[in-house]
């Protein structure tokens, strides 16, 4: 996987402390989430990331981004089993912006005006054994309560479909051209090598029902935030997913869906 230069191997370390001080612990029903705060719960995460992503196998999801990100665990209180992870990346303010993993394949100096904190969220997976719905909810719980104790302004990351044949997801991609697209102002631009251009190349009417099947859960939670997406899509062939720049304005979440999520935190 391609590194921004100064995330190099070596040049990044345990030492290095994400910007923002807020932690995360909720329990809800029979999981709880909480913030890793070992190298055994990191390497936890890396070996449920590699298997999430690799269908299955064993082995370690690991990048140089690991150690510069807080790492979000989803346990069950009952055994302390791993069900689901994923990552954040703080940023003080819009100029930090190509620190970010997603900088690796957008350019996205547009969001460097961008005048308060951001996050960067990432390597969200849930164990593929798992099915409980209420793992969402309180991975998405904890989210909202580090978002308002942190003051996030903006929430971004890749949102990923999976395989890299973007003709399964055609009508997806037609809706989120139609509805969805990022304001002209903070439009990422292209900067990967291999893109589907779909906000260019389709003109078709979107099947909503057909689009909303093939939408990935975690962009659909984007999306129902009021969260916009690039207007292309990367060919990511190393972590075989096709994915979109995504980014939510916390200021501009619909009203109902922030007491949703504020009572899913609570």
């Amino acid at each position: 996987m391609s590194r921004s230069p100064d995330l190099v191997e070596g040049k990044v370390g345990a030492g290095d402390r994400p910007i923002s001080t807020a932690e995360i612990h909720l329990e809800k029903g029979r999981y709880r989430a909480r913030q890793a705060v070992t190298p055994a719960d990191v390497e936890a995460a890396q070996r449920m990331r590699h298997r999430a992503f690799k269908g299955g196998a064993e082995g370690i999801d690991a990048d140089a981004y690991d150690a510069r990100c807080l790492h979000i665990l989803i346990e069950t209180r009952e055994t302390g089993a791993l069900v689901a992870c994923f990552r954040l990346l703080p940023l003080a303010r819009g100029d930090q912006i190509d620190r970010s993993y997603s900088a690796q394949f957008y350019e996205l100096s547009a969001l460097a005006d961008f005048n308060g904190p951001l996050v960067e969220m990432g390597r969200f997976c849930i164990a593929p054994e798992a099915r409980d719905p209420d793992i969402q909810r309180i991975a998405w719980g904890a989210l909202t309560a580090y978002v308002d104790e942190a003051g996030i302004e903006l929430l971004f990351g890749c949102a990923s479909f999976a395989g890299t044949d973007e003709t399964a997801y055609l009508d997806a991609f037609a809706a989120l051209k139609a509805r969805h697209l990022a304001p002209p102002r903070w439009l990422p631009r292209i900067k990967a090598p291999k893109i589907f251009p779909f906000a260019r190349k389709l003109a078709r009417v979107p099947d909503m029902r057909e689009a909303m099947r093939r939408m990935p859960p975690l962009l659909k939670t984007y999306l129902a935030m009021g969260g916009w997406v690039s207007d292309h899509a990367v060919i990511d062939e190393e972590m075989n997913t096709l994915h979109v720049f995504t980014g939510v304005e916390i200021g501009r979440i619909p009203p109902a869906r922030k007491r949703a999520l504020r009572a899913a935190a609570g």
